[in-house]
């Protein structure tokens, strides 16, 4: 298959891991790598220049990783959407739009975002036939009340979608495009031990200790206001587990459970409304995590010098 990342990789670390993990995987041709912005004032990148950090941060996991083909890693906006009309203009989008026009194969193409949706909705605006031509697989958006229970503590407006909530409008709201959702409730399940940190990752060559130097380090800042115990969550693996890690035959997450559901209507206070119009979408409720994360650890020793 064919796979567009579009993910903070300035942000929160766990978008590395999941760079990482696609381009450990073989069935994956990645055909672009997209730098997107964080949320204003972000305390992982607070600067103005933070899908450029983003991109920076893509290009260095490729130099540790010693990839030798060679991948267009662009940056995308620096800020979000001014409504959910008006598309952003630059060479992601520009990417994006044109490798789902290719004539030239039929190997499915997947545009996975780990964030915010800025380009792909900026594609979907400037180019609404790219619609039947991709699948978008979205990490974010809170809980379905039917479905799940929010956290503790939650946000009522879901960090990813908070990114941008005019591209997000754009997704849902306004486009045809094909969309599997991992929400709130299910990216949580992504649970990975600081005890499989220090024996699956950090041993594992210059990648491993590269991963998990980077979490780590994030742990030790965190500790000092509060105590995040022994896991953390690596919310965006499910790109991996939903694409490289699909069923030999009749090709599908076979091992992972979704419900299909009209999509909502993102509002202005940026939480779901109903839409009687909304196109089926998949919303995933369970994921592998057994093979998601047993595939990284694998994988990474195989690379290991």
């Amino acid at each position: 298959m064919r796979v567009i990342v579009d993910n903070d990789f300035s942000g929160d670390p766990d978008g590395l891991f999941q760079l990482a993990h696609l381009l450990l995987s073989p069935s994956v041709d990645v055909r672009a790598i997209i730098g997107s912005h964080l949320n204003v004032n972000d305390g992982f990148d607070g600067s103005k220049t933070q899908a450029d950090n983003a991109a920076r941060k893509a290009k260095e996991l490729i130099q540790v990783m010693g990839v030798g083909k060679t991948i267009p890693i662009l940056a995308g906006s620096n800020t979000a959407l001014v409504n959910d009309s008006t598309p952003v203009k630059n060479e992601a989008v520009n990417a994006i739009i044109q490798e789902a026009l290719r004539t030239d194969t039929k190997l499915p193409l997947y545009v996975v975002c780990g964030a915010g949706l800025t380009e792909i909705a900026s594609a979907a605006l400037t180019n609404p036939q790219i619609a039947d031509k991709l699948t978008v697989i979205w990490i974010g958006g809170p809980e379905y009340a039917e479905l799940a229970t929010p956290p503790p503590g939650y946000s009522e407006i879901e960090y990813n979608l908070n990114i941008d909530q005019a591209a997000a409008r754009a997704v849902f709201n306004r486009s045809s495009l094909p969309l599997w959702q991992v929400p709130r409730n299910v990216y949580r399940q992504c649970l990975l031990s600081y005890a499989q940190l220090l024996t699956n990752v950090k041993p594992r060559g210059k990648t491993g200790a590269y991963l998990s130097g980077t979490l780590e380090t994030l742990m030790a800042r965190i500790q000092r206001y509060i105590n995040i115990g022994e896991t953390y969550i690596l919310g965006d693996s499910p790109l991996v587990l939903l694409t490289a890690l699909q069923s030999s035959f009749e090709p599908d997450p076979s091992s992972s459970q979704y419900v299909v559901r009209q999509a909502p209507r993102i509002n202005q206070a940026g939480v779901y409304a109903v839409n009687h119009k909304g196109r089926p979408i998949r919303v995933y409720t369970q994921l592998d995590t057994h093979l998601m994360f047993a595939d990284f650890f694998a994988k990474l020793e195989l690379m290991r010098p």
